[in-house]
Parts: structure tokens; C-alpha cells; sequence
């Protein structure tokens, strides 16, 4: 029996992108800190564009606050802005709370460090400063593998607002996740939910785990409809609330991602699937294949929980929870050796 969700053990509820005044935000780290814990996180990772700052300063017993940024490379040598173009946009975790280290560091792309000593104390690791990033498979491939060479986990981001061709993201290798919905595209294109990529990924072998994330700015206030505040979120499934066991659950893919629902229970008997919900309108295992397996209810009688059989033909299954709201949870993908069938 392998029980991947428990209802005995807890689940943290996190936001692992997000923007604050020290990048292109509205609001402070602080703000962003009280906002989020006020709302029920346990965890939150600023990462403002090309920064990388430690704020475990903030981290109280009860609310974590990891180490990261955001870090993009563009067609253009020189990061130009082209809402045409297609960009790829990686979002870095840092293993070590203090690792501040600044992956191929390019003075280009640090448009929001205005002060040259903030420039020129950044730690720099990884490729020539002078070198120019290059939108490519290969200079991509080689970025992450030097952010995971210097204590990071990199996460891809919002593929939909990024304009990126399924070619291309197919060839990408390295990640550890990637962005199932990105709340602040979502609430503006309503296409930032990524299932179908991410079963292509699987198809392909790629494995690869799934989160969502706000991505929020809060250039609107709360409550407005164009907040992009606690609309896409992970749950991690950690041991404890301590940095090194969230990494640690991060890096395991012990973790789903949701806009809404919860899953309370997920559990594997060999071939043999159990999962337990909030009341849902569906509960679906995707095989990789056409054929989708899937319990449904009704407002009246929701449904709550779900057995499947995993085919015999099935290369790897995932689970989907679709509410009444028009909102999803998502588990990464397992394949059959992982589950030992």
C-alpha cells in the first residue's frame, strides 16, 4: 500500500510565485507576508524578477517564507519586452534559505535593481556576466542544470502567457515542476490551466511534477475582480513546516496543485487507486490515452471519493478534481514504476 495523501498528516497551503516592490509589485514583502498568512498559507516564495533575496527573516513558526526569484530569457540579447515573441520565464527555490546566488547573471535583464552597488554586490554564479542569454533548448537546458549546480530547483512558468511553442517546451529537460495554472494569466486569458501540455510531457516520458501559483502583482486591491491574489496555490505535503522538509517535499514532488478543491485522500494498492475529495462535480484518472476514468455527481448529490483499476496499457495516471465552481486540483503524473505495477 502506498498512501501519497493522508487525512492523517498535514497539508501546507503555499503560494510559490509572487512579486513584491522590489520588482515590478505593488505591495512589500511585509504586506505580502500578512495578506497570505491571513488568508491560511503556511507558505510563500517572493520572487521578484531577476532579485534573488532571503526573506527567512519573516519565517515565524506557523508561516515560511523560502528563498527564491524569478528569471526569464528572451529572443532579444538585450531582454527587450515583445508581447509578440515567445520567452521562457523559470522560477528558482533555493535549497538554503541564505543562497542568494545570481544564475548567469545578465545586466540587461536586472531592469528593476536600479543602484549599481545592489548590482555589483549580487553574488554571480554560473556563466560570463558578459555573456549574452540565448533563447534556445540547449541555453535553457544549460540554465537550469547550473541553477540545480548551485542549489536550486527550477520551476517553468505561465507557458500559455509565455507564447511558447509545444516544440520547444517538449525539448526542455531539468525542471522539477512546472505551473499547471498561473492565477494571474488565468484571470486574464482564462487558458493558464495546463493539463493538456502537461499530459504531452508525460506521453513523452518527461518527468515532471505540478503546481500552481498566484504570479500576483496586486496592482488591483483585494476582492476586486482583477486581484490576482489566492486563486492558484499548492499544497505540499510535508513532514513539518521547516525549510528543509518543504524543500525536501518540493523536491520529491510530494505536493498538488489546486484552485480550489482539496484532496483528502490518495492511496495505492497495487494497480488499485482510492481517492478521497471534497464534494466534487468529478473526479477523473487520465492514462495518457483517450479513455478518461472518472466518477461524477451532481449539486445535490456530489461526489466525494472514487476507485479506479489502473489499465494493464497505462503508461503512467494522474487525478483531477473539478468542483462546482469551475475550479481544478491537480496531482502529478506516477508512472508504473513508481507505483511498483
Amino acid at each position: 500500500m502506498l498512501t501519497y495523501i493522508s487525512k492523517s498528516k498535514p497539508q501546507y497551503k503555499a503560494n510559490l510565485h509572487c512579486h513584491s516592490t522590489l520588482s515590478d509589485g505593488k505591495l512589500t514583502p511585509e504586506e505580502l507576508k500578512a495578506a497570505y498568512k491571513s488568508a491560511g498559507y503556511s507558505i510563500l516564495a517572493i520572487t521578484d524578477h531577476e532579485n534573488p533575496h532571503d526573506h527567512s527573516d519573516m519565517t515565524e513558526d506557523d508561516f515560511l517564507m523560502l528563498t527564491g526569484y524569478e528569471a526569464y530569457i528572451r529572443p532579444s540579447e538585450t531582454g527587450t519586452y515583445d508581447q509578440f515573441q515567445p520567452e521562457v520565464h523559470i522560477n528558482l527555490f533555493a535549497r538554503d534559505p541564505h543562497n542568494v546566488g545570481f544564475v548567469n547573471y545578465s545586466e540587461p535583464y536586472c531592469k528593476y535593481v536600479k543602484d549599481p552597488a545592489e548590482r555589483e554586490a549580487f553574488i554571480k554564479v554560473g556563466a560570463d556576466p558578459a555573456r549574452p542569454r540565448e533563447y534556445t533548448a540547449a541555453y535553457i537546458n544549460e540554465f537550469v542544470q547550473t541553477a540545480k549546480d548551485n542549489g536550486y530547483l527550477a520551476a517553468y512558468n505561465h507557458a500559455v502567457w509565455s507564447l511558447e511553442y509545444e516544440e520547444m517546451i517538449l525539448n526542455y529537460r531539468g525542471f522539477f515542476s512546472m505551473e499547471m495554472c498561473n492565477y494571474s494569466s488565468w484571470i486574464g486569458n482564462r487558458m493558464e490551466y495546463n493539463a493538456a501540455l502537461y499530459d504531452k510531457l508525460l506521453r513523452q516520458g518527461v518527468r515532471l511534477f505540478v503546481h500552481s501559483a498566484d504570479d500576483n502583482h496586486n496592482k488591483a486591491p483585494f476582492g476586486s475582480p482583477y486581484c490576482d491574489s489566492f486563486g492558484g496555490y499548492t499544497m505540499i505535503l510535508a513532514e513539518s513546516l521547516t525549510y528543509e522538509a518543504v524543500i525536501d517535499a518540493l523536491e520529491k514532488g510530494n505536493f498538488y496543485s489546486s484552485m480550489g478543491p482539496t484532496i483528502n485522500e490518495l492511496t495505492f494498492d497495487g494497480s488499485h487507486v482510492h481517492i478521497e475529495t471534497e464534494p466534487a462535480q468529478q473526479i477523473s484518472m487520465f492514462i495518457g490515452g483517450k479513455k478518461v476514468y472518472f466518477e461524477a455527481g451532481t449539486p445535490d448529490s456530489p461526489v466525494t471519493s472514487a476507485d479506479f483499476d489502473i489499465p494493464e496499457n497505462a503508461p503512467f495516471v494522474r487525478f483531477s478534481v473539478y468542483d462546482f465552481n469551475g475550479h481544478f486540483a491537480d496531482t502529478r503524473g506516477f508512472f508504473r514504476d513508481e507505483l511498483g505495477i
